[in-house]
């Protein structure tokens, strides 16, 4: 199977933590960082996850969002720090190629947004990504 998602992560399990409805699975990337992805409990049987599974983790690129610095005080679960390599920009949107520890991240925001952090290839930056925003494949 082919996918328009330019993110995928291979990793594998390290926990699950089963909800009501949702459940929430930790990944070590294969970079050694630590992802969270939330799915529902459905999908977690479906896909038979467990600790040591081996997983990709999916996110589009429209759902990754940039910092250029440490960020407090968020929600977001998923920062993992990297190093922009390529920026395409466009009239409205830019598409950001990050280098992280074991693979490359895209993010696609606008380009007003690109211009006020300043990004260029060597900037450091932090990608934010939502649990909520991560899925999981098998092999």
């Amino acid at each position: 199977m082919t996918l328009s998602i330019r993110n995928q992560l291979p990793g594998s399990v390290t926990g699950v933590t089963p909800g009501e409805a949702m459940a929430t699975v930790r990944i070590r990337l294969a970079g050694g960082q630590d992802l969270t992805a939330a799915i529902t409990r459905e999908s977690v049987e479906e896909l038979g996850l467990a600790e040591g599974s081996a997983v990709r983790a999916l996110v589009k690129s429209t759902e990754v969002s940039l910092a250029t610095g440490p960020v407090e005080g968020l929600s977001i679960r998923n920062r993992l720090p990297g190093t922009v390599t390529e920026i395409a920009t466009g009239s409205a949107m830019s598409s950001v190629k990050i280098a992280v520890e074991g693979g490359e991240l895209t993010a696609a925001i606008t380009s007003d947004a690109a211009d006020d952090l300043g990004l260029s290839a060597g900037s450091t930056v932090v990608a934010l990504i939502k649990s909520t925003e991560v899925s999981l494949a098998t092999a």
